[in-house]
């Protein structure tokens, strides 16, 4: 059995189509919607609408961490306009070409900026969408946690500690665990380039010290310190930055 597993996509929907080429099943662990590319601020739902200039300052100002000045700026470009009508027609263009890019079977959950409630809208047969949920792929019993945690960047599908750890506690146990966010070890946390820790759940490494899955996969920090590590019997695994490496990461058993 192979499964290719892919996490970030942030609108690569070439690779996209390819990434299932030669698995039994493709696993997605979300962030199809790219917002902001922060190594080309001319890609993305910012830049359409305000400017590459813009996405310019809004990075700088995010860089260094002025998370409040950063936000003020946004809202002064979003000033005089209806900002959810906005992203949520640039969101649906983006999820047309996103999910016809999926191969059947598909197993997804959300990343933190994508938008839940429009995915039913989208996902064809084929695709199946989890969170908080179990699917047995090839024998293997996957759970899925999808979302991230509340953070100054206040992305659109974060939810709160009690409510992740609610979705982490129903999966029971797993041969591999998989979300959106890593467990929070400050080693699979930190992005070396971004400079700064990303959230992680604390629900999650409790989970894998109980219930030691096979593997724990994920995403969301693009430039980890540290790509994978054990945990106890458990192989934790950041999957990649799909959107810039075009390439799944593969488990095979």
């Amino acid at each position: 059995m192979r499964v290719h597993v892919v996490s970030d996509v942030h609108g690569n929907s070439t690779a996209l189509a390819r990434a299932g080429d030669g698995a039994d099943a493709l696993i997605c662990l979300g962030d199809l919607v790219l917002f902001l590319d922060y190594a080309d601020h001319s890609r993305g739902i910012f830049p359409e609408l305000f400017g590459v200039e813009n996405a310019d300052r809004i990075v700088a100002l995010r860089t260094a961490r002025r998370f409040d000045d950063a936000r003020a700026l946004a809202r002064s470009l979003w000033h005089g306009m209806d900002r959810d009508s906005a992203i949520e027609s640039a969101v649906r263009k983006q999820y047309t070409e996103l999910f016809a890019a999926f191969p059947a079977p598909t197993y997804a959950t959300y990343g933190n900026v994508d938008i839940p409630r429009l995915w039913p809208e989208f996902a064809r047969e084929g695709t199946t969408v989890l969170d908080g949920e179990r699917a047995e792929i090839g024998g293997l019993v996957f759970g899925f946690v999808g979302g991230g945690l509340p953070s100054p960047m206040r992305t659109p599908y974060e939810v709160s500690e009690e409510e992740y750890a609610a979705k982490v506690a129903a999966l029971g146990e797993v041969d591999v665990l998989c979300s959106h966010i890593p467990p929070d070890v400050p080693e699979l946390c930190y992005d070396t380039v971004a400079r700064r820790f990303e959230r992680g759940s604390s629900a999650l490494l409790d989970a894998i010290r109980a219930t030691r899955p096979r593997y724990a996969l994920f995403g969301h920090v693009h430039q980890p310190l540290a790509r994978r590590m054990r945990i106890g019997g458990t192989e934790c695994v950041n999957v990649g930055h799909f959107a810039s490496t075009g390439t799944p990461w593969v488990l095979e058993w």
